[in-house]
C-alpha cells in the first residue's frame, strides 16, 4: 500500500470512526530502504498499512505509534545509532538507537489521528435536537435517529447514546441501545419512569449489570430546568465522563484512569531512558527488552532470537547483534542488563 491507497485507508478509518496513527519518513540516511515522504498507517492494535523501512525500523514505529495513539501526542523520531547525529539533536526529539546491518538512518514524523466522537440521539423531540445541534458546534459525528429506525448496527462500543423518545416507545430503544453496547447510554426522563423502564427489561430478562450501566435521568443534575438546558446538561455529562477517562473507549477521550494530562512527548532524549531489562531463569516474560548489544527495545518473543546465560534469558534485534554476543557475552552482559 502507499500512495493514494495509504489516504483511502485513512478515509475508511476514519468513516468507521476508528483511531489510527499516520507515520511519514522525512529524512534518510542513505543506505535505508526508505525515501522521505513514504508514509503508513498504524492501527491501534499494531497493524501497519503502507511502507516506512524495513526490519529495524518497523517494530519500533509500531511500539510508537501506538504510544502516540493512546497519548494524543505527536513525535518526531530519530532511528539510529546515537553517534550517526553527534551532539546536534534538537530537543523535542526522540532518539531511538536502533542496530541495521545497512548502517542507514531514519527521521520520522508519527501523528495521531483520532476521528470524532460519535454521539447517536434517539428521538425527534426539540431536546433531541437542540442536543444533536450543541454536539455538532462540537465537531462531534452526530445521528438524529427515529425510534423505529435505531438498531444495534447504528451505534458501537465507541458510540454514546442518549434515547430522548420521552415516553414514545422508551422501552423499546433503551432494550435495541443497551444490546449495541455504547460507551455511554443514557435515558433522558425522571428517575421514576427510569426506574420503570428498566424494571421492565429486568423482568425481560436483561441482564442487570448491563442495565446497571443506564445514565438515567441523562445529564447533569441542574434541577428544573428547561428543554434547552437539559441538552446542555447532557453534553455536559458527555464532556465530563470523556476527559475523566471514564468513556476511555470513544475517539478522543483521556484514556481510563486519568488524573492529569500527561507532558508533551518525546522531550526526553530515549536514548538515555532506562532500558527493559531481560528477563532471570523463571521469571514471566516481559512484552519487551533491551538488546544487551545495541540497546534496541524488542519484543521478549521468540521472534528475537533469546539466548540464555548464565541464569538470564536476552532478546536480540538481528542475528548479527546475537553473534556478537555469543562471541563475548561478557562485554554485553553487564549487572545493569540483567537488574
Amino acid at each position: 500500500m502507499e500512495g493514494m491507497d495509504v489516504l483511502a485507508e485513512m478515509g475508511e478509518l476514519t468513516r468507521r470512526g476508528q483511531a489510527f496513527a499516520l507515520a511519514t519518513v522525512v529524512w534518510r540516511q542513505s543506505p535505508s530502504s526508505s525515501q522521505p515522504g513514504a508514509r503508513a498507517i498504524i492501527t491501534a492494535d499494531g497493524e501497519l498499512h503502507g511502507w516506512i523501512g524495513g526490519a529495524c525500523a518497523e517494530p519500533v514505529v509500531i511500539r510508537e505509534a501506538q504510544r502516540v495513539i493512546a497519548e494524543g501526542t505527536a513525535r518526531l523520531l530519530l532511528l539510529g545509532t546515537p553517534d550517526q547525529f553527534g551532539g546536534g539533536v534538537p530537543d523535542g526529539m526522540t532518539v531511538i538507537p536502533i542496530s541495521c546491518q545497512s548502517e542507514g538512518a531514519l527521521e520520522i514524523y508519527i501523528e495521531p489521528v483520532v476521528p470524532a466522537p460519535h454521539l447517536v440521539i434517539i428521538g425527534a423531540s426539540p431536546m433531541a435536537r437542540t442536543l444533536a445541534s450543541l454536539a455538532g458546534a462540537l465537531g462531534w459525528r452526530t445521528d438524529l435517529v427515529d425510534g423505529s429506525d435505531f438498531t444495534t448496527d447504528s451505534a458501537d462500543e465507541r458510540s454514546m447514546v442518549v434515547v430522548a423518545t420521552q415516553g414514545h416507545g422508551d422501552e423499546e430503544a433503551v432494550e435495541e441501545a443497551v444490546a449495541a453496547r455504547p460507551a455511554y447510554l443514557g435515558l433522558v426522563g425522571s428517575r421514576r419512569r427510569g426506574a420503570a423502564v428498566l424494571g421492565y427489561l429486568a423482568d425481560r430478562g436483561l441482564p442487570a449489570d448491563e442495565l446497571g450501566r443506564v445514565h438515567v435521568p441523562a445529564g447533569l443534575d441542574l434541577g428544573h430546568i428547561t428543554h434547552q438546558e437539559i441538552a446542555v446538561a447532557i453534553l455536559a455529562e458527555l464532556v465530563q465522563l470523556r476527559a475523566s477517562g471514564a468513556l476511555a473507549g470513544t475517539p478522543g477521550a483521556a484514556p481510563a484512569g486519568h488524573a492529569a494530562a500527561p507532558g508533551p512527548a518525546g522531550t526526553a532524549n530515549a536514548a538515555n531512558a532506562p532500558t527493559a531489562p531481560a528477563r532471570q531463569a523463571g521469571q514471566a516474560e516481559p512484552a519487551e527488552a533491551a538488546d544487551p548489544v545495541c540497546g534496541m527495545t524488542v519484543a521478549a518473543t521468540t521472534a528475537s532470537r533469546p539466548l540464555a546465560h548464565d541464569g538470564v534469558t536476552y532478546y536480540f534485534c538481528s542475528a548479527s547483534c546475537r553473534r556478537k554476543f555469543e562471541l563475548d557475552p561478557a562485554a554485553y552482559a553487564t549487572r545493569e542488563t540483567r537488574c
